[in-house]
């Protein structure tokens, strides 16, 4: 089942962010297990927080992801939206994801409707984190942060909502089969937790 929402050049962009603010959360709601290996609840786990933007371009709409840079200690070289850990400033999930996304990539605020969360999402590396859903209005400049992010890059939003493109993957964690989602686009393999939260609001517009 493909979403109904297409967000191409010619639709109604009132009416499309409608549909999605709709389908998203207007609070954010934990993860109801967690999927670790040492059994903790997920109020143990690290709380983080990820920007998921949504770009509206006249070509249609896209969704900027980031690559890791090669050398940091969590998850290097993966594709991952801007966001990280929550720090003691931090007011709430949008005052984390908004923060990192300055600080990561250069992205201020005034460009960003914040339109709703997705359920938290937790990791296997121990992590709990909030999607946090905006419409990124352009024009606006990046500056990526070189010791963080390699590469910053835009997917279309109906590439990554259809479901011929999700895959399904088992892999051998602490001699358990862990199971794990990917959507390659391009020279890009995009898995873990950001494709779980990819897939998270195709379910949603999909429900």
């Amino acid at each position: 089942m493909t979403s109904e929402l297409a967000l191409t050049a010619e639709s109604d962009i009132g009416a499309a962010a409608g549909q999605l603010r709709r389908v998203l959360l207007s609070v954010p709601v934990a993860c109801e297990l967690h999927v670790g290996d040492d059994g903790s609840s997920p109020e143990s786990l690290t709380p983080a927080s990820v920007l998921f933007p949504i770009v509206r371009r006249d070509a249609g709409w896209f969704v900027l992801l980031t690559q890791r840079t090669d050398h940091l200690r969590d998850h290097p070289g993966q594709i991952s939206f801007p966001g990280g850990r929550v720090e003691p400033e931090d007011q709430s999930p949008v005052h984390t994801a908004l923060r990192e996304t300055q600080e990561e990539i250069g992205l201020s605020s005034e460009h960003i409707d914040v339109i709703g969360f997705l359920p938290d999402y937790c990791t296997i590396t121990g992590y709990r984190v909030t999607p946090v859903v905006g419409l990124v209005t352009p024009p606006f400049e990046l500056s990526p942060d070189a010791h963080e992010v390699a590469q910053v890059f835009e997917v279309p939003f109906d590439f990554l909502m259809d479901p011929a493109n999700h895959q399904e993957h088992v892999i051998q964690r602490n001699g358990r089969p862990r199971k794990f989602y990917a959507v390659p686009y391009q020279d890009y393999f995009i898995w873990g937790a950001t494709a779980g939260i990819i897939l998270s609001l195709h379910r949603a517009l999909t429900a």
